[in-house]
């Protein structure tokens, strides 16, 4: 059995559904709210490189490195976005959450959080992980007051860490959550969610 295994998530307002080729149409409407894709600093899809997205995603799941999900709100049963378990080190026990991105419709409300505090708890809980990071450009202003809301710690910024798809270099921010945090991190966001049902 594999460490981390293609599972359903399931949590208030929200279902973490493992990834299929399936869920194409959703996602390739879903990406539209907000035209995600054409912002410099992230890595989105276009709603016509969906399609090779969601290959590239479940090709690294079939090897073992990533394991992707759609994520449903419970109220619409709409498709609303990706989240994904990626950079899987099963004999260190760590992951990264990632990949993530959401129609504009849904960015700010407590679906994140909630998405997030399922992937954690299944993480550190279910999978004895012993850290789980977040990535993200330094550029992206939103993304990383998000991941410092769900009480993620900046490890540091890697310099030059990649070349984005316009050419242009990017630094990333790696931020992480450790196993002797998760208890304080896990009633921060249950707290969270409780206050925005």
């Amino acid at each position: 059995m594999a460490w981390i295994e293609p599972l359903v998530l399931t949590g208030p307002g929200v279902s973490l559904l493992p990834l299929s080729m399936d869920h194409h149409d959703e996602l390739a409407g879903a990406v539209r709210d907000g035209e995600l894709w054409k912002l410099w600093y992230t890595s989105v899809p276009s709603p016509e490189a969906m399609r090779a997205e969601i290959a590239r995603r479940l090709d690294l799941q079939a090897r073992g490195t990533m394991l992707p999900f759609a994520v449903q709100a419970s109220d619409s049963g709409q498709l609303v976005g990706m989240t994904t378990y990626l950079n899987i080190d099963e004999p260190n026990r760590h992951l990264e959450i990632g990949a993530t991105w959401y129609r504009r419709s849904v960015q700010r409300t407590a679906l994140n959080t909630q998405c997030k505090l399922l992937l954690l708890a299944h993480a550190f809980e279910n999978r004895d992980a012993i850290a789980v990071d977040f990535r993200t450009h330094y550029f992206n202003r939103q993304s990383r007051r998000a991941i410092e809301r769900l009480g993620a710690r900046l490890d540091g910024v890697l310099r030059n860490h990649m070349i984005g798809a316009n050419g242009v270099l990017r630094d990333t921010c790696v931020y992480s959550i450790i196993a002797g945090e998760w208890p304080a991190v896990k009633t921060h966001l249950s707290a969270a969610v409780s206050r925005n049902r």
